[in-house]
């Protein structure tokens, strides 16, 4: 059974709908890195995953708000819903920004603690987003 709910309205508007009704201490920081993100790709689209905003590339999930956090909250890059196969030996994106915490080859981080930390890593976090989708399509 599917939600008709949220197969009536788009992704963006999910992700309106769910900033309104955040309850987040840091939510001034994490609608900033929203901004950053989808500005760094005019294809890039958001949706709610994982309950949290999600980016999608090609309808592709790629990075997904980890909100979970006290006093931060957090970016996954991922390769998508569903686990690929990896045999990687090394980190998937050569990441000169050294902006990304690499949990695995395929999967990494990004942590924020407030504005000044959002405002500082923002040219970073544009460059390791398109480092990315160009990595895993």
């Amino acid at each position: 059974m599917t939600n008709k709910k949220t197969n009536r309205i788009s992704g963006s508007e999910q992700v309106a709908e769910f900033m309104i009704n955040l309850k987040h201490p840091l939510k001034k920081e994490i609608d900033e890195v929203r901004i950053i993100i989808l500005s760094a790709n005019e294809q890039i689209t958001e949706h709610i995953k994982w309950n949290a905003p999600s980016f999608c590339y090609k309808n592709e999930d790629r990075v997904t708000f980890n909100l979970h956090g006290k006093g931060f909250f957090r970016l996954v890059f991922h390769c998508g819903a569903k686990a690929k196969e990896n045999h990687l030996e090394r980190s998937l994106v050569d990441d000169t920004t050294e902006l990304l915490e690499w949990v695995s080859s395929d999967r990494a981080i990004v942590k924020f603690t407030d504005m000044n930390d959002v405002k500082e890593k923002k040219d970073k976090l544009v460059e390791a987003v398109n480092k990315w989708i160009d990595a895993t399509f």
